[in-house]
């Protein structure tokens, strides 16, 4: 039997996340150099990242969001209001403090004192990160074809709350989806072979007959790798890669995927 179903991750697969969180931080840093003429908006944004990163590794949470897939720049507009582990109503606690201290120890780096910019702009990261959700070109013309063929599911690394929101963001997406599965109301994240498990358990498949088309190497590449089912690595930008992980196909575009999936 051949391919039943397309299991997809959403973030830099089905939405240009990468985009929208650049082009966030860029217009917050627009902001801050408004208020400072010293202010490199680059500068800020790459001290930021920066601050961010090494704060959120500090906290006693990290291992849980590492194992779920919530990276730091989303813990700067995520509210961390669902799901059911104790950790995230620790996430939800910390939230708005990890945000203003990300902002401020940023500026900062640069030489400003400026608490009071720091909130300012933490606060409006998260605005500027909402009013942009963005799709590649390509996304709904490929499921427009896959839909009806298929069985279709969504299989998403991340935080209840802010997956569910950036999902309503393009309220089309969803419904094209037979199930939607997301980590953190799993409770474990992709590369784990149980995610996996489940949502072959969901499509009624073997690991034969469906395919996972995903960004990462290291969660979508290895954990369908894992437990035998064949996929696809998204490459847009050509990014060179190892043979410690390697996908059954590699593509450019997702335009590329019924092709193959007809081969298969």
């Amino acid at each position: 039997m051949g391919i039943q179903a397309v299991l997809f991750d959403l973030d830099d697969t089905l939405l240009w996340d990468e985009r929208s969180v650049k082009e966030a931080f860029e217009a917050t840093c627009r902001a801050a150099a408004e208020r400072y003429a010293a202010i490199d908006p680059a500068e800020l944004e790459q001290a930021v990242r920066r601050e961010a990163r090494a704060l959120y590794e500090s906290f006693e949470t990290f291992p849980f969001t590492k194992m779920i897939g919530i990276n730091p720049f989303e813990g700067l507009w995520a509210r961390f209001s669902q799901g059911e582990h104790p950790s995230f109503r620790k996430l939800e606690a910390l939230a708005p403090e990890y945000r203003t201290a990300s902002w401020t120890r940023g500026l900062k780096a640069l030489g400003i004192d400026d608490p009071e910019l720091g909130y300012e702009l933490g606060e409006r990261f998260p605005a500027e990160r909402r009013s942009r959700p963005i799709v590649y070109e390509e996304t709904f013309e490929v499921l427009e074809q896959l839909k009806g063929k298929y069985r279709l599911l969504l299989l998403t690394n991340g935080s209840p709350d802010l997956q569910k929101e950036k999902l309503a963001g393009v309220p089309q997406l969803a419904p094209y989806f037979d199930h939607i599965i997301i980590s953190g109301e799993f409770g474990e994240g992709k590369p784990a072979a149980s995610i996996f498990r489940h949502a072959m358990e969901l499509l009624k498949i073997g690991p034969d007959e469906g395919v996972m088309i995903g960004d990462k190497l290291t969660t979508d590449i290895l954990g369908s790798n894992g437990v035998g089912m064949r996929n696809m690595w998204i490459n847009r930008h050509g990014i060179s890669r190892t043979d410690e992980i390697v996908p059954s196909f590699e593509i450019a575009s997702l335009r590329d995927i019924q092709g193959i999936i007809e081969q298969l």
